[in-house]
């Protein structure tokens, strides 16, 4: 009995104390945020609306799927191209910058229906025949590329020091510095802190990197931490939400897109369903969380989400993998800690000093709290080929997996943006490696018993 009550963490359906409850809600945004605000900027979007936009479609995407699947939505880097080419299309050249919003938006919202109809289809299928298109074979190879591919922005913005310091020729190196604390940091809390402190590795790795980032620029004369990113004459300013505005080249441009990120989610489901119930299991709760069974319902909340973000000016997005490996490296998989998450991410996009203090985290801390999550994701995908035995003897499995990793990482370090130019387009190439994947273990399946 001592053994189980040393197994820290929480299941979906339990509730931290209410100062772990906040901390952990803390950690959970500080691992969405990067990204999220990474999409605005690339895209042009407004930022505050889409941090708001992540938050709210995290809050609808829970309550549809039923406060069942512990995941939180964010800004997707699939969709980065389709909106960039709507928001640079000569077409809407003289348009305002709302206005470029408010075409795209329509398309975000179109692809919402997209995933809603394919959760539909899954759900009216069943497992069976979505485990014949979605093998572990292509899921897990889907979640190895997904983490992978964010390596070169882990180790870039490891790098990374302020326009300030470009004569300093030392500057580079305390980049370095203050990411392998932040990573070496991380790592040794998430190793060896023991009960309730073992579940915010990441929270306290980030701390103990912005300090070493405080104490670096002040010998340094470097500002790595800068207040000032956004600023304005007031302290409460709500995000600007725009309306969608009908056009049928950005349901055209982005509409698709959601398909190509349904291994995604799928990846994401079954790295949830392995990672609590290892929890349960240790824990010794007598209960199964079926949460594999629910790929259906997650694409449908995924659409959901589409519709809220999209609606109100926010970027297309989709579940994360950097809050799942949070959630695995922490055992905390509690569906109260997203919701308090989602509620503080839209408290935060309305005031800009909360904004300006994590705009302040330098990018070298990103940097080094990347490489440890990005990696994670990558394992993840590991985890789900060897909980599902996926034989490596099997030319077929060879094949699939071979192609989809050099498909997926070649495209995204071969081409600029990751985008592939094929036959006279270009294909985003996480999405292109999905798909060909797919279509491939469909076609080696023929025959098969």
């Amino acid at each position: 009995m001592s053994t189980k009550n040393e197994v820290s963490g929480y299941l979906p359906d339990e509730r931290p104390p209410i100062l772990g409850l906040i901390f952990f809600a803390l950690q959970q945004i500080v691992v969405m945020f990067p990204a999220t605000v990474l999409v605005a900027l690339i895209t042009g979007f407004h930022v505050s609306t889409t941090i708001f936009a992540s938050g709210l479609a995290t809050l609808g995407f829970i309550l549809i799927t039923g406060r069942q699947i512990p995941l939180y939505y964010g800004s997707s880097f699939s969709y980065i191209a389709a909106i960039a080419s709507i928001m640079s299309a000569e077409q809407f050249a003289l348009y305002s910058l709302d206005d470029k919003i408010s075409v795209a938006q329509f398309g975000i919202v179109m692809s919402g229906f997209v995933s809603i109809f394919a959760g539909y289809i899954i759900n009216r299928s069943g497992k069976d025949k979505i485990d014949k298109v979605l093998p572990a074979t292509v899921t897990g190879s889907i979640a190895i590329i997904i983490g992978l591919s964010l390596a070169a922005n882990a180790m870039t913005n490891a790098a990374s020091f302020p326009a300030a310091a470009q004569n300093n020729p030392y500057a580079g190196s305390y980049a370095w510095v203050i990411a392998i604390i932040t990573l070496l940091s991380t790592i040794l809390y998430s190793v060896y802190l023991k009960g309730k402190l073992s579940q915010l590795p990441i929270l306290f790795g980030l701390l103990t990197g912005y300090a070493a980032a405080l104490v670096i620029g002040g010998v340094s004369g470097i500002p790595f931490v800068s207040f000032d990113t956004i600023q304005t004459a007031g302290v409460f300013n709500l995000p600007i939400f725009t309306f969608p505005k009908p056009t049928l080249t950005a349901v055209i441009a982005i509409m698709p897109i959601a398909i190509a990120t349904i291994p995604e989610s799928t990846a994401h489901v079954y790295q949830l369903d392995i990672y609590v119930n290892d929890l349960a299991n240790k824990k010794g709760v007598g209960k199964k969380y079926d949460i594999e069974s629910k790929l259906g319902l997650n694409l449908i909340g995924d659409g959901i989400g589409d519709i809220i973000s999209g609606a109100i000016g926010g970027p297309a997005g989709t579940n994360y993998g950097e809050n799942i490996s949070a959630m695995a490296i922490s055992k905390n998989f509690s569906i109260h800690v997203l919701m308090l998450a989602a509620i503080f991410t839209m408290i935060i996009s309305c005031f800009t000093p909360l904004i300006n203090i994590i705009y302040s985290i330098p990018t070298a801390v990103i940097g080094g709290l990347s490489i440890y999550l990005f990696g994670v994701i990558g394992a993840q995908g590991i985890t789900i080929m060897l909980d599902r035995k996926v034989d490596m003897f099997s030319a077929k499995n060879l094949a699939v997996i071979a192609v989809i990793l050099v498909v997926g990482l070649g495209g995204s370090f071969g081409f600029e943006g990751g985008m592939i130019p094929m036959f006279g387009i270009e294909i985003p190439a996480i999405a292109s490696a999905a798909v060909v994947g797919i279509l491939l273990n469909l076609m080696l399946s023929i025959g098969e018993k």
